[in-house]
């Protein structure tokens, strides 16, 4: 496992997922209002919004959390948000992704460029390290779902791309414009997901040591605390000797 979902294996290990629950309703909020706002309040006539409730309620966002972020979209006195991706370097060239929504680009773009060169990377112009990804879909299941086989038949129908299954459950793979129906489409079949996502996932990786780890974990860090930022995604990878030393910190 490489990048992102190695480094949001070592978190949950820490324990800081728990944590940092409260900031992430915050942000899924955030996208369920823009959602709303810029098409249908309907999640059922807006694509979008549809996939933000549904990583909303993959990840156990009361019902109550979600309509209300809704109806502040449609009282108009909403912030005007503004997304915008930031591509980057960290230590030991490790390509990096930086979603956001603001509603103030100059004090994100500030805050950005300072956790890159906090730790030790840089900030680069548009296009840079996209490249090295791919935008997909990703939908998580526990094995409480099926046997690998059951989920896989399911994943087939519902039109995903792949399926990996191993003792901690089942990871779906699918493209991101067709994400939000592949997951109604296994909802229906497997009940609920643990989560649903849309992702970018490396085509490139890069193999780093327990120096540069420790430094990109660290920036990850920095930037998943900012409450502008919805997502980070890198194409790192660590060894397994590696791995244990950060996860014994």
């Amino acid at each position: 496992m490489a990048g992102h979902s190695q480094f949001k294996n070592i978190m949950h290990r820490k324990g800081r997922q728990d944590a940092a629950r409260a900031k992430m309703f915050s942000k899924l909020a955030r996208e369920i209002t823009v959602a709303a706002k810029v098409g249908s309040p309907d999640p059922g006539m807006n694509p979008r919004l549809r996939l933000a409730v549904q990583a909303a309620r993959a990840e156990n966002m009361p019902k109550d959390n979600i309509e209300r972020a809704i109806k502040k979209a449609q009282g108009g006195d909403s912030e005007a948000y503004e997304a915008i991706r930031y591509e980057g370097y960290a230590p030991g060239g490790v390509a990096v992704m930086v979603e956001a929504l603001t509603d103030n680009r100059n004090r994100t773009g500030g805050a950005v460029r300072a956790a890159f060169s906090k730790c030790g990377g840089n900030l680069a112009s548009t296009g840079s390290v996209a490249h090295m990804f791919n935008h997909a879909g990703e939908i998580a299941y526990g094995l409480a779902a099926g046997s690998a086989d059951a989920v896989l038949d399911a994943a087939i129908e519902a039109g995903a791309d792949d399926v990996q299954s191993d003792a901690d459950g089942h990871l779906i793979t699918c493209s991101f414009d067709s994400l939000g129906t592949v997951a109604l489409a296994l909802e229906e079949k497997l009940s609920e997901a643990q989560s649903v996502k849309a992702v970018w996932k490396p085509n490139l990786t890069t193999q780093i040591g327990e120096e540069h780890a420790e430094a990109i974990l660290k920036l990850i860090a920095i930037l998943e605390d900012d409450d502008d930022v919805q997502n980070v995604f890198a194409n790192f990878e660590v060894s397994d000797e590696v791995l244990k030393k950060l996860t014994a910190a």
